[in-house]
């Protein structure tokens, strides 16, 4: 982005500081910001008998000159406001040195090879190797650096062949959701001719003769009406070294055209499974047939009352995890050949914490349980008979977990806040897992800690939040706070490790997370009491969050900031708007912000089990326009600072959610605090970023910080 050009735009403040050292720069940081001109246009809607204008809707055509024109000035005015921190390009060198370190996803077992991710350092994207054994060297399977020159096309979805010896694989470019899947001979080391397009967020399912794979895609964008492109999934058949065109149709439901569909065949190659999904509603449908049969599918599951995760099979049994009959879950068995509900056989029962997620290994269930947000591996024999508990290096998190329901160990991964991530494997004979794959980092987490509190919100509920920072902290009201949230779609936030992170603690500032409604961090209830009409609470959530740590001394409203990204961008542009006086600073990251609108955008009509669709309903309509950001700024109030990001080809949360609200911003507030909108190129919603992009981003939104609470950059 080029940051460093003189502009008109240009506030009084940064430009005396840039260009000749203004005497009165003080005085000047107070002037009121003159912003890129975006003109309005009287454009009203009406929902439900209540007139709604859009004066910025312009803004949504990304490909007009005139929204490009204005994006590359705001993009100038946010460039020259971060690098007016004097200590940017020392933030960018050290989070440059800290991530200059090899990562390692955890391994997965096909035909006796081990594959698994991992990243030397600085790489743009990470490499799929492949090992023989445990202690044999490695080999590279693809290296996505290599597609591209500056490392935005990414690896997406791969699925390895049962022999160990094929590679499907997805490849996305400037961090899209689209995907284009090659097929690779591993040991060959060339790809396939046929290109399989269409496809996002796409599931692969190799039958195990390896004549191919069934997958899902959409329809190809001429065949449909352009708001139907993300409409119609279907399944295919792909017969290996055969063009797309010949791949026959397995299945489609064009009577319910917004159902989705994730195949995947059992471990014993003998079924053919089918999740069936409506948008990002977690009660799912589950059919199925034999792998070879012709025949209709089988409505297993069809009421789409519950979560159904599908974990393994003993024959025609069937084992899932789901929260039917249980909120916080529970682990069952349907025999297809007797499915009614009346013989299902319950074989964990639902307990005090909530099962993340399920895994069938060595004819055992694993099971993770989440105790108060933090991962719990439990053991049960296939009858349900409590074994162990797996031995975890402390409180955090347990990810990738994989094993084969025939085979004696598996694999994992663990972090922390102050854990970065390291692979483990466990054999089921030994109580405690060794490490498979270690990270080294130039950190040394023993002078930091972090601690769980519990808060009451608004209602009474009880809310954990975990809170890192060095040790020996002084509870003096004093402490730069960076509070994060996210709060929705059943995600749930568990520790994780994080190099940007390090940075701010390394500072002195204190990094606080709040497990809000909305995620899983305790089962289905949870999740409900902070969707649809109860959006509400979530807000509530993170805005007790920032006084419990204002009361208990942590830090101050003019010390703390709040950062989230996605859903988590409408949590902290909503957050500001109900409550400006509360914080100093705000990173709004590819918020939603329009929430009259987001369904018309392409997958936006995904999100309408989670926030509800204000043209189809007026009790929706109600609610989402009451928090709705685009529609809550109020004019002449002063809200604090706030750095707005998104991205040109982002084709999930689209850019004009980040452009109307800034606008919007600029036109009516007060005018003293800086609003920025930093929109970055070929990156998307954030999946597949080059680590150049991410880095680069991230020195922005700690210079915007830093320079923000006025706090000295000290070189580690």
């Amino acid at each position: 982005m080029r940051y460093f050009k003189k502009t008109l735009y240009v506030s009084v403040a940064v430009f005396c500081l840039l260009y000749g050292g203004c005497k009165k720069a003080e005085k000047a940081e107070r002037a009121k910001w003159i912003y890129p001109s975006a003109r309005k246009e009287s454009v009203v809607d009406v929902y439900h008998g209540v007139e709604v204008a859009d004066p910025y809707r312009w803004l949504e055509d990304a490909d007009s000159a005139e929204t490009g024109e204005w994006v590359e000035q705001q993009n100038r005015l946010s460039g020259d406001f971060v690098s007016s921190f004097g200590g940017r390009e020392a933030v960018r060198k050290r989070l440059e040195h800290l991530w200059n370190y090899a990562r390692y996803s955890a391994p997965w077992k096909k035909g006796g090879r081990y594959f698994y991710r991992k990243n030397d350092g600085l790489q743009n994207q990470s490499v799929l190797y492949v090992q023989e054994s445990l202690g044999s060297e490695p080999a590279v399977v693809i290296n996505p650096n290599l597609l591209s020159e500056d490392g935005t096309i990414a690896l997406s979805t791969t699925a390895v062949s049962e022999d160990g010896r094929l590679l499907a694989y997805g490849l996305s470019a400037s961090g899209s959701d689209q995907q284009e899947i090659k097929v690779l001979d591993i040991d060959g080391g060339g790809d396939y001719e046929e290109v399989l397009k269409w496809c996002k967020f796409t599931s692969i399912a190799w039958r195990h003769d390896r004549e191919g794979f069934f997958y899902d895609r959409f329809p190809e964008p001429n065949s449909v009406a352009p708001e139907d492109r993300n409409n119609y999934n279907r399944v295919y058949w792909h017969k290996l070294g055969t063009e797309q065109s010949e791949d026959p149709l397995v299945y489609e439901r064009p009577d319910e055209k917004e159902l989705g569909f994730s195949p995947m065949i059992t471990e014993d190659g003998e079924f053919l499974i089918l999740n069936v999904y409506h948008g990002t509603d977690v009660k799912n449908r589950v059919y199925y047939r034999g792998v070879s049969s012709e025949e209709d599918f089988v409505r297993l599951l069809d009421d789409a009352d519950a979560r159904y995760e599908f974990i393994g099979n003993t024959g025609g049994v069937f084992y899932f995890h789901t929260d039917s009959g249980a909120a916080r879950g529970r682990i069952i068995a349907i025999d297809i050949n007797e499915p009614g509900r009346e013989n299902w056989r319950e074989i964990v029962a639902e307990q005090r914490d909530v099962i993340d997620y399920a895994a069938f290994i060595n004819n055992h269930f694993v099971v993770a349980y989440l105790h108060d947000v933090c991962h719990q591996l439990k053991i049960y024999d296939s009858s349900g008979v409590y074994v162990k508990e797996i031995s975890l290096p402390g409180i955090g998190r347990v990810s990738g977990l994989w094993g084969k329901q025939d085979d004696s160990e598996m694999f994992f991964s663990f972090s922390s806040f102050l854990f970065p991530s390291t692979s483990y494997r466990c054999d089921f004979a030994e109580d405690k897992p060794t490490i498979f794959q270690e990270p080294q980092i130039d950190f040394d987490a023993s002078g930091y800690e972090t601690k769980q509190v519990f808060y009451d919100s608004k209602d009474g509920t009880r809310v954990p939040m975990f809170i890192t920072h060095k040790k020996g902290l002084v509870l003096d009201g004093d402490n730069p706070t960076l509070l994060y949230g996210y709060g929705g779609f059943n995600i749930t936030i568990k520790p994780s490790f994080s190099i940007s992170n390090i940075v701010w603690l390394e500072q002195g500032g204190v990094y606080a997370v709040a497990n809000l409604r909305g995620g899983t961090e305790y089962g289905e209830r949870w999740h409900e009491e902070g969707m649809l009409g109860n959006k509400q609470n979530v807000f509530d959530d993170f805005i007790c969050a920032a006084e419990w740590l204002i009361e208990n001394k942590y830090t101050s409203s003019k010390k703390l900031a709040i950062k989230g990204g996605s859903n988590g961008g409408l949590l902290t542009s909503a957050c500001m708007l109900q409550r400006p006086e509360l914080f100093v600073a705000i990173v709004c990251q590819v918020p939603v912000t329009d929430m009259l609108r987001f369904h018309k955008f392409t997958v936006g009509r995904y999100w309408i089990p989670e926030y509800g669709n204000a043209e189809a309903s007026a009790e929706e309509f109600k609610y989402l326009y009451a928090y709705s950001p685009l529609h809550n700024i109020k004019s002449g109030v002063e809200y604090p600072p706030i750095f707005v990001t998104s991205a040109d080809t982002d084709d999930r949360v689209v850019p004009s959610h980040a452009k109307k609200f800034v606008a919007t911003l600029q036109e009516k507030g007060g005018g003293e605090n800086p609003i920025l909108l930093r929109v970055e190129t070929k990156a998307g919603h954030g999946g597949g970023k080059p680590t150049s992009k991410i880095i680069e981003e991230v020195t922005d939104v700690y210079s915007f910080l830093f320079k923000t609470l006025n706090i000295t950059y000290k070189n580690h």
